[in-house]
């Protein structure tokens, strides 16, 4: 039993992750927390839906309950929320940004969009559930008292996989050396000749490409809800603020311990309760250790 939920935490820490990571990102390179950043989760996970939906039914790959169609979907989603990101900063903090506004008034615009964004959804594609495939599955044993869908399995790989995409991406690529030189400081990097709004939108771009991953893979595994990035925003922000706020390596191991002490609790207490485990280790980390475990030089 302790192994099951060890396993099913390591997949929702790994979807937790995802979006925490886009979080860091912006906290690293933006200077302030996302409050949109759960609701562009969400609308990447629709905007997949939407993709396979002009695809001819294709045949599953193998066990999973879906073909190369819902592959090529996510691909499109994460370049549309991107692409929703970017318009999001060009209309909104671009503005901001010109007139040296304070960070808190950029934390109060996020969520503010965040509700345009959620309300969107409802207005586009309603409130009903939806799901990528209704194709029945047999979980497969992967451990000894451990089972796993055959989805949930290609959820945990791909987002590794992402994980170290973007790791690469960052540390060895020219734009992701300059991205990080933005980072570390802005003005250095502006006397080093570096496009700091440039870097600004690339940043927006993988947020919200990360977010669109993370939300296909929630509905993937679960069910597809308008509601399903506010109920993951906690547990995001949680993430990103317990491994150490503009940590990306600390925004995994974050989602990780959020999603393992979500699924372990529920073992304890009741499952209705689980919702408040986040919130608690939020809390913890706060009066514990405020700049996470593993903040960056400078303190940020």
């Amino acid at each position: 039993m302790i192994g099951q939920a060890i396993a099913d935490g390591v997949l929702t820490g790994a979807i937790i992750a995802l979006g925490a990571l886009g979080v860091s990102l912006c906290l690293q390179i933006l200077r302030f927390a996302n409050f949109a950043q759960a609701e562009l989760l969400t609308f990447g996970a629709y905007a997949a839906l939407t993709f396979t939906g002009f695809a001819t039914a294709g045949v599953s790959i193998g066990p999973l309950s879906f073909g190369w169609q819902l592959l090529v979907a996510v691909a499109l989603a994460g370049i549309a929320t991107g692409a929703v990101a970017v318009a999001v900063d060009r209309l909104v903090f671009a503005h901001l940004r010109r007139r040296q506004a304070h960070d808190l008034t950029m934390v109060f615009a996020s969520f503010g969009l965040a509700l345009i964004l959620r309300n969107l959804v409802l207005l586009l594609w309603g409130p009903d559930a939806h799901y990528y495939s209704q194709e029945l599955q047999i979980a497969i044993e992967v451990l000894p008292g451990v089972r796993l869908m055959p989805d949930q399995v290609f959820v945990l790989g791909l987002a590794l996989v992402l994980v170290l995409t973007l790791h690469v991406f960052l540390r060895f690529s020219r734009l992701g050396r300059a991205m990080r030189a933005m980072a570390e400081s802005p003005a250095l990097a502006r006397i080093c000749g570096i496009g700091t709004e440039a870097m600004v939108r690339w940043a927006w771009v993988a947020s919200g490409a990360l977010a669109a991953a993370a939300g296909v893979f929630a509905g993937l595994t679960v069910q597809i809800r308008p509601e399903m990035g506010a109920n993951l925003l906690l547990p995001i922000l949680t993430a990103a603020i317990l491994g150490g706020t503009g940590s990306l390596f600390g925004a995994v191991v974050g989602g990780l311990v959020v999603g393992l002490a979500e699924n372990l609790s529920a073992l304890v207490i009741p499952t209705s309760y689980i919702s408040t485990v986040p919130f608690i280790l939020l809390l913890l980390v706060l009066w514990v250790r405020p700049q996470g475990l593993f903040a960056p030089a400078g303190g940020r």
